[in-house]
């Protein structure tokens, strides 16, 4: 049976922080023992999700206010890696926006299409009071 690594992390609401928390999920590409495709490329996903997701809840669910926080969760075993970030925004319909066609002029849109695009399952939900975007990486 594996062991499974977790990190838990709270953060302001502050754009300063987002490469810290990138390389923290690359370094966490590289525990998934079992996992093999390109580690590197893993890596660099996993920081630009990260990176992405918690732009999301800086600007969106968090209006851009530095006296607020943002939770986040990575962990991996040699089954999956996930990564969780938590806010108490409004929510919003993650399915119908990952199926927009960003055009050329859109400042916005692209983020929840990349990290669909290179996580293997993704999940947006409410409990406790806040809203969880849940990003699976299984091994190859």
């Amino acid at each position: 049976m594996s062991k499974r690594v977790e990190v838990d992390i709270t953060i302001p609401n502050q754009t300063k922080y987002l490469g810290m928390i990138g390389r923290i999920g690359e370094s966490m590409a590289y525990s998934l023992k079992s996992y093999n495709g390109n580690r590197r490329e893993l890596a660099y996903h996993l920081n630009l999700v990260l990176t992405e997701a918690l732009a999301n809840v800086i600007n969106h669910a968090n209006n851009c206010d530095p006296d607020k926080e943002i939770k986040i969760s990575i962990s991996a075993s040699d089954k999956d890696l996930i990564i969780k970030v938590f806010d108490q925004g409004e929510g919003f319909d993650i399915e119908a926006l990952a199926k927009l066609k960003a055009s050329t002029g859109d400042e916005g849109g692209r983020g929840i299409q990349i990290i669909y695009k290179l996580m293997d399952q993704v999940r947006y939900f409410r409990q406790d009071n806040e809203n969880i975007l849940e990003m699976t990486k299984y091994p190859q």
